[in-house]
């Protein structure tokens, strides 16, 4: 998987044969395809071990929080998530330019994980803030104007050449944006 990271991440989906990638991973072919029926299925499962770290970073920095005013708990996330998927521009790459336009079923996985996040920001803000609570628009508007901030914001940050603007400005600026939506934030 983090050869895969690595050539695809570095060179982009498109450009990458399977003997790239069994080059970087010191794999035989026949390696690879016991493990994947193609490109497509390593890229699926590559870019699920992306989500899968910054979903796993975010609940760990929600959970280290012992100062629960809001801000601080957005703050927290924001770092963790960024960090997580944003702070190696290949990992960026990866979930926010190379998954799109592959094919039909990679599009409806990416549209699937993407309202796993939906559901995990709406939980999180009704946990915070109530049940009574609804952002303008409702949750599902609100998670998807968030998160497609979120995502551009990212992906432009990680391309960004050295030296990139700190990463608490990036979590400075997703946390005005989601003031938009959440009460008592700022």
């Amino acid at each position: 998987m983090h050869a895969a990271i690595e050539v695809i991440g570095g060179r982009g989906y498109a450009a990458t044969s399977v003997a790239d990638i069994c080059a970087a991973a010191g794999l035989a072919r026949s390696q690879f395809y016991s493990e994947f029926a193609n490109r497509e299925a390593l890229l699926v499962d590559v870019y699920d071990l992306i989500q899968d770290d910054a979903l796993a970073a975010v609940v760990a920095a929600l959970d280290e929080q012992v100062d629960r005013d809001r801000r601080s708990l957005v703050v927290a996330a924001m770092t963790a998530l960024v960090g997580s998927i944003g702070g190696d521009p290949r990992r960026a790459r990866i979930s926010y330019l190379e998954m799109l336009g592959v094919s039909d079923a990679v599009e409806q996985h990416r549209t699937r994980r993407r309202a796993q996040w939906v559901e995990f920001f709406e939980n999180t803000l009704r946990s915070e803030v109530g049940s009574d609570f609804v952002p303008p628009g409702g949750y599902r508007l609100a998670a998807t104007a968030f998160l497609g901030a979120l995502t551009e914001i990212v992906s432009d940050w990680s391309r960004t050449a050295p030296p990139r603007p700190p990463i608490e400005q990036i979590v400075d600026t997703m946390v005005a944006v989601l003031a938009a939506f959440v009460p008592d934030l700022n």
